[in-house]
């Protein structure tokens, strides 16, 4: 793995854990095991050097939802697994816990992956429930983005509620409740 690849890397690595105030240009140096001047050298700061770690996190997070909901079943079989896949629950969404660092949401260069990121997963689901509409899986009653921005607020809340319980029982139990509600309105 190339210098670059390793900062941006042990960056990843460290927004997650630490968040972007917790994350230092050291840190980052040791983890990378990269010197001040090879940082530097690709990236012109923190700042810089953060946003290219966020695009990374945001790329795999898009491509394996993106696989999820583009596998084979029916809208609501997809959602269900796009929901139900394996996840670090306690760690919580790499993405979603940038919304409660003042400092990324504070930089527009820093909060535009992840409000891209945010609106992106909402249209994608959108289209799902859309075409679950459309193929007579889904009641034409539920409105498309407003479904889709629930089960997203229901994932995001499901991490907050179970690093608040220091257990995956509510992350389990968001889940299940958005997918009975979804299923209330399966029409096959």
């Amino acid at each position: 793995m190339s210098t670059r690849e390793r900062l941006i890397e042990s960056t990843r690595t460290l927004l997650w854990e630490r968040g972007y105030v917790g994350t230092s240009p050291k840190g980052i140096q040791q983890l990378a095991d990269a010197g001040q001047g090879s940082m530097y050298h690709h990236f012109s700061g923190k700042e810089e050097l953060a946003r290219a770690a966020i695009d990374r996190t945001a790329e795999e997070m898009r491509a394996g939802a993106d696989a999820q909901l583009s596998g084979p079943g029916t809208a609501p079989e997809r959602i269900s697994a796009y929901l139900r896949r394996e996840r670090d629950v306690l760690k919580g969404c790499p993405i979603g816990q940038l919304t409660q660092d003042p400092d990324v949401m504070a930089a527009s260069l820093l909060r535009e992956p992840v409000e891209e990121t945010f609106t992106w997963l909402r249209t994608r689901l959108a289209t799902v429930v859309a075409e679950g509409i459309d193929a007579g899986d889904l009641s034409p009653v539920i409105d498309p983005a407003a479904t889709a921005a629930a089960i997203v607020a229901a994932l995001q809340g499901g991490y907050v509620l179970a690093r608040a319980a220091g257990g995956t029982k509510p992350f389990e139990q968001a889940i299940e409740g958005i997918l009975a509600l979804l299923g209330a309105h399966t029409v096959r």
